[in-house]
């Protein structure tokens, strides 16, 4: 037998290449972001469910998948086929909702496990002339509820090396339906496309049609149900429709309207269907014509990938421009408003309001404590006035984005805990550690000052600017000059580390979902050097 030749340097490359694929990801909602999905999830599905496993195993059975719309006779054109009822049809729709493959017991092994179409559970019933000993020892699998099925049928009249695929509508208005008939289409050797005469000129088979097409797959047209009176009027309409898309050269069968066309599970006659049956056996069984249709398939489909890596590489990186726009715009904010904290601090705009009030009537009407705790709460709030700011003109930044509900990503924090709280708790902790270098400094001292007194004059004279100067001659006074000095140098960067570690921590939170999509710059490199390497091994 004829078979695909096939080197392990291609299936590596394959392989690699699949697994850059896999890991592309497009979770901004840019304007191309829902249509690279779709191609990504498409071309994976062709990848698993076809070629990867097609180059493989070559020898393994041709698959022919049919599809078409809702009541083409799909499962009547099956069960035609085989010979005798192994895929439900009538008149309900949508008829198939559990995709049928039917093969000879001889090739049951190759559809049994997940070689093909992994993601879907097997369900097996043998065939009624199924030999006694292996319906005995078979595994029957069943399924979970909420499983995605592939029901396995044996029936002795199938062709040696034939499976045919019954898949559910293309347009069913279940959704799950049609996803699964693009996946199954996507498994296929050949594509079998079944229309009606009353139906040929639809958007939904055409579409299915130009894909195939797109992707030069072998492929076979069937005009069904076509009354005999316009039998030759009608196949030479499709024929040239086919022709004027470029599909002149599909082969094209026609089955007439028939009693048993009806639905309701009867079969028909057995030379309705002949021709189309001894071409499909030939492709399955001349060594000639298998290699040829698993050739033209796989290798047009290995060939749509020069144009569609790039289209998912162009698509990647459009996110990852997207997320550094986006990152560019909280950087530029937390930028700004960190040098405005900066010159209100060296102005002295903490020593305002309430605080100014307090340091105005220290020490006879008001302590050391209270002063303290106005000057911490006055800082707090010029924090949280910076980190508002700077929120509201990121807003403002990504609601102009493209990727504007990017914004929303401002919203997904997962603490629940305030900025006012974080910042608040900061804030608390600078004064903490400023007690602590007063208390350090008066300890040596013969007769030493009291130590919040210390500190309110130290904080004041930090974060008073001018209006505090005579804070900072007080502080001289009680601890000395080279003393005060040194005291405030550790002070002033502290408050530094202070005003850093809020401003820091407040943009890495309105960054951090944005950084968890993990959108990365290399994505787009890898996809097309893996392509680079595939089209080298090819």
């Amino acid at each position: 037998m004829v078979t695909l030749d096939v080197r392990p340097q291609l299936l590596d490359a394959l392989s690699a290449l699949r697994d850059r694929v896999a890991s592309a990801r497009f979770p901004l909602p840019l304007a191309g972001a829902p249509r690279a999905r779709a191609n990504r999830d498409e071309l994976l599905r062709q990848l698993d469910d076809y070629l990867v496993p097609r180059l493989r195993q070559p020898e393994a059975p041709l698959l022919a998948v049919i599809g078409g719309s809702t009541g083409a006779g799909k499962s009547t054109l099956v069960n035609s086929l085989v010979g005798r009822q192994v895929s439900e049809a009538g008149v309900l729709r949508p008829t198939t909702r559990t995709p049928v493959l039917v093969c000879n017991p001889e090739d049951h092994h190759w559809f049994a496990g997940l070689r093909v179409l992994p993601e879907l559970t097997r369900e097996w019933t043998p065939g009624q002339d199924e030999p006694r000993g292996r319906r005995d020892k078979e595994p029957q699998p069943g399924a979970e509820p909420g499983e995605r099925v592939l029901r396995v049928e044996t029936a002795a009249t199938m062709p040696l090396g034939l499976a045919l695929l019954d898949a559910p509508d293309i347009d069913s208005l279940i959704a799950g339906n049609r996803e699964l008939a693009a996946e199954l289409m996507c498994a296929a050797d050949v594509w079998v496309m079944v229309t009606t005469a009353s139906r040929y000129a639809d958007a939904v088979p055409w579409h299915l049609l130009r894909t195939a097409k797109e992707y030069d797959a072998t492929l076979v047209s069937v005009l069904d149900r076509v009354p005999h009176q316009v039998l030759a009027e009608v196949s030479k309409q499709y024929g040239a429709l086919l022709t004027k898309a470029g599909l002149g050269e599909v082969p094209r069968f026609t089955i007439p309207e028939l009693p048993e066309s009806a639905g309701g599970g009867g079969l028909l006659p057995a030379t309705a269907v002949a021709p189309l049956r001894a071409w499909l056996t030939h492709r399955a069984q001349d060594p000639a014509a298998r290699a040829d249709a698993m050739s033209r398939t796989a290798s047009g489909l290995l060939a749509s990938l020069d144009s569609r890596m790039p289209e998912l590489a162009g698509a990647v990186s459009a996110q990852y421009a997207a997320s550094l726009r986006l990152t560019a715009a909280v950087d530029e904010a937390y930028d700004a408003e960190h040098a405005r904290v900066r010159g209100r601090l060296q102005a002295g705009g903490v020593l305002a309001g309430t605080a100014l009030s307090r340091w105005r009537s220290y020490p006879l009407d008001c302590s050391a404590g209270e002063l303290l705790d106005a000057i911490v709460e006055s800082l707090a709030a010029l924090l949280l006035c910076s980190v508002s700011a700077a929120g509201q003109r990121i807003d403002e930044r990504w609601h102009r984005e493209p990727a504007a509900a990017a914004g929303e990503l401002a919203e997904r924090e997962a603490e629940s805990e305030s900025a006012e709280h974080r910042i608040g708790l900061e804030a608390r902790r600078w004064r903490r550690v400023l007690e602590e270098y007063a208390e350090e400094q008066v300890r040596g001292l013969e007769n030493p000052p009291d130590a919040e007194a210390v500190t309110a004059l130290l904080a004041t004279a930090l974060l008073g600017g001018r209006r505090a100067r005579s804070a900072g001659e007080a502080l001289a006074e009680r601890i000395g000059a080279h003393a005060a000095l040194r005291l405030r140098d550790r002070g002033g960067r502290l408050l530094t580390s202070c005003v850093e570690k809020v401003l820091r921590t407040e943009r890495d939170r309105r960054v951090a979902p944005l950084d968890a999509l993990e959108i990365q710059p290399e994505s787009q490199a890898e996809l097309i050097a893996a392509l680079s390497v595939l089209k080298k091994e090819r």
